[in-house]
């Protein structure tokens, strides 16, 4: 694993060795954190992951909370840019809002989507033990929400969605569709619930048409 962290440092030679260090830290342990929970993840996963000793993790951060921030951070920017570059790639809103079905259907095939959605996992288990976590969640989950209420607004705009669509309430209705299939999935370790969930969505995207 060391060998690694020296081939991470040298592919990022534009930044200091200690944000390199930093960098590969949480890009180790963001998936050990979203799997397990923060509660559910020691000091010897973080080791582990990384391969390197206690002194080296705790002299790049103060202690576990801020891995575990910065994990968050980069665990709902990966999910983040996954979804914006399918969705750039089409240009009617339809297409775009179309772009979350079809990516949530295949949930449980994604690698990094696998673990679970980071905003989901955080929530449920942060939402009375650990204030930042949650505030992180919070702030990931409305930044979701506007980015559909922008999709459907731009739509509307162009003429690609109908005019009297409740805005909010499509992307609340939509997002909690996708968490809730996703959650049901997890439990069961099937994508039967993925697929009939998502088929549902579509259906409900597509009665948007303008």
């Amino acid at each position: 694993m060391v060998f690694f962290l020296y081939l991470y440092i040298l592919m990022k030679d534009s930044i200091s060795k200690s944000e390199r260090t930093r960098g590969f830290i949480i890009e180790c342990t963001a998936p050990v954190f979203n799997k397990k929970g923060f509660a559910g993840t020691s000091l010897t996963d973080l080791t582990n992951a990384t391969g390197l000793s206690k002194g080296s993790i705790y002299g790049n951060f103060e202690n576990k909370d801020e891995v575990a921030l910065a994990a968050f951070d980069f665990n709902f920017n990966r999910v983040t840019q996954y979804l914006k570059a399918k969705i750039l790639a089409k240009d009617n809103a339809i297409d775009r809002l179309l772009v979350y079905p079809t990516v949530y259907r295949d949930f449980l095939k994604i690698p990094f989507l696998k673990p679970g959605c980071p905003i989901l996992n955080t929530s449920t288990e942060a939402d009375d033990t650990h204030p930042k976590l949650r505030e992180r969640a919070l702030n990931a989950l409305n930044f979701w929400k506007s980015s559909i209420e922008n999709q459907i607004k731009r739509g509307i705009e162009r003429g690609e969605i109908k005019r009297n669509i409740k805005v909010t309430e499509f992307a609340v209705v939509l997002i909690s569709i996708i968490e809730g299939a996703i959650m049901q999935a997890k439990v069961t370790g099937q994508s039967n619930e993925l697929k009939i969930a998502m088929g549902f969505l579509e259906k409900q995207i597509n009665e948007l048409k303008g």
